[in-house]
C-alpha cells in the first residue's frame, strides 16, 4: 500500500472512530439534549374544565420551578382512546424519557404502558389507574362515590325515588366511583328508577338521559340525583328545569367546577367533591422530575401492585365553600359571586 492509500485509509477509520464516539455520547443520557429531559403529558379530554384550566397548568408549572432544563410535551386525546395511543408512541418515539398518563381507557392504555416499558420509559398513570404503570397517583375514587351517596341519603332523608348517571364505562375511576356510591345506595332507603353509565360524561347526555326519564317519572316525585361529576349535574339541572322544576332536588356533583361551585351556593346542586388538584398535579411533577433525574421515589403506598399516592377527597356543600375551595385558592370570591351570584352569595357569607 502506498503511503497516499495509507492516509486515505487512516482518514477513514479517524472519522468513523469519531463518529462511533458521537454516538456513543448522544446515548449515555446523562448531560444529554433535550430528549432525555422530555416529560410528556398525556391527558384524556377536555370537555371536562379541571384538565385545561388546573391539571395542565399546575403541572407545568411545578415541573418549570423543580427542572429548570425539563420539557413538557402535552397532548390531549380529546376522548379518543385510539388518538392517545397514538399519542403515547410518538412520544416515546421522540425521546420522552417520562410518560405521565391520564387514560381515556384504563384497559386500552396498558398496550401504551408495555410499549413505553419496552423502551425503558417509566409511566406514572396519573388520576386514572392503568395496569403495569410504574406509579399511580389519584384520590380514593370509591371514598369519593361513599362520600357523594352519603350526602345524598342524607339531603334526600333516605326515601324516594332517584336517577344514577354514572361516568363512562371505559374510564377505571368511574367504576371504583360506582362501586363506592352503590356500597351506600344499595344498603340506604333510596330506590335507583334509572341508572345510566354516560360513555364520554358529556353534559349533552346527562340532560338527554333525564329528561327521557321525566316522561315516565314526575319530575316533582324525584327524590334526588347522583351524578358522578359536576358536567353531569349541570345537564341534569338543565332538564330539571326544562321540565318546570322550580326547587330542585338534591344533585351530587364531583371535581368542585366553577359552574357547579355557583350552583351550590345558588342552592341549585346541593354538593360536589373537591379533590385539590393542586396536590395531585404538584406530587405527579415531582415523580416525573425524579424520574428523569434518576432519583428515588419515597413515600408511595400499595395500589393493586402498583407504588402510589392515595389523596382524600372534601366534600363541598353550601356551608362550606368559603373554607374549601375559597381557603385553598383555588377560586377566589369574585370568581364566583359575579353579578348572577350576589345575592346567592350575600346569603351564604361569601360577599
Amino acid at each position: 500500500m502506498n503511503n497516499i492509500a495509507r492516509a486515505a485509509v487512516l482518514t477513514v477509520a479517524a472519522v468513523l472512530s469519531l463518529g462511533a464516539l458521537a454516538a456513543c455520547g448522544a446515548n449515555e443520557g446523562g448531560g444529554g439534549g433535550d430528549e432525555s429531559k422530555t416529560i410528556a403529558l398525556l391527558l384524556p379530554e377536555s370537555k371536562t374544565t379541571r384538565y385545561e384550566a388546573f391539571d395542565r397548568p399546575l403541572f407545568e408549572k411545578k415541573v418549570e420551578e423543580l427542572c429548570s432544563d425539563c420539557t413538557v410535551n402535552y397532548l390531549n386525546a380529546d376522548q379518543d382512546a385510539s388518538k392517545q395511543q397514538q399519542q403515547a408512541q410518538s412520544a416515546i418515539t421522540d425521546g420522552a424519557a417520562v410518560l405521565v398518563l391520564d387514560p381515556v381507557d384504563g384497559k386500552a392504555a396498558a398496550g401504551a404502558v408495555k410499549s413505553a416499558q419496552q423502551s425503558d420509559v417509566p409511566v406514572v398513570a396519573y388520576d386514572r389507574f392503568v395496569e403495569g404503570a410504574d406509579y399511580y397517583l389519584s384520590f380514593d375514587n370509591e371514598v369519593v362515590g361513599q362520600k357523594q351517596a352519603e350526602a345524598l341519603v342524607e339531603a334526600t332523608g333516605d326515601k324516594g325515588d332517584i336517577l344514577m348517571l354514572n361516568g363512562a364505562p371505559t374510564d377505571p375511576n368511574a367504576a371504583q366511583f360506582k362501586e363506592g356510591a352503590h356500597s351506600v345506595l344499595d344498603e340506604s332507603g333510596l330506590k335507583i328508577a334509572a341508572e345510566y353509565d354516560n360513555p364520554d360524561w358529556s353534559p349533552d347526555n346527562a340532560q338527554k338521559f333525564t329528561s327521557s326519564q321525566l316522561n315516565n317519572i314526575d319530575p316533582q316525585d324525584l327524590a334526588g340525583v347522583y351524578a358522578a361529576n359536576d358536567g353531569q349535574a349541570g345537564g341534569v339541572i338543565a332538564a330539571l328545569r326544562s321540565a318546570g322544576v322550580k326547587e330542585m332536588p338534591p344533585v351530587t356533583g364531583q371535581d368542585a367546577e366553577l359552574a357547579a361551585i355557583q350552583r351550590i351556593v345558588a342552592g341549585e346542586q346541593h354538593m360536589t367533591i373537591y379533590k385539590p388538584i393542586k396536590i395531585e398535579a404538584d406530587k405527579a411533577a415531582e415523580t416525573a422530575v425524579k424520574l428523569v433525574n434518576g432519583d428515588e421515589v419515597t413515600g408511595t403506598t400499595d395500589f393493586q401492585g402498583v407504588k402510589s399516592f392515595i389523596f382524600d377527597p372534601v366534600v363541598v356543600t353550601q356551608d362550606n365553600v368559603n373554607d374549601t375551595v375559597v381557603a385553598d385558592g383555588f377560586y377566589k370570591v369574585e370568581d364566583i359571586c359575579t353579578a348572577d351570584f350576589e345575592d346567592a352569595c350575600a346569603d351564604a357569607g361569601l360577599s
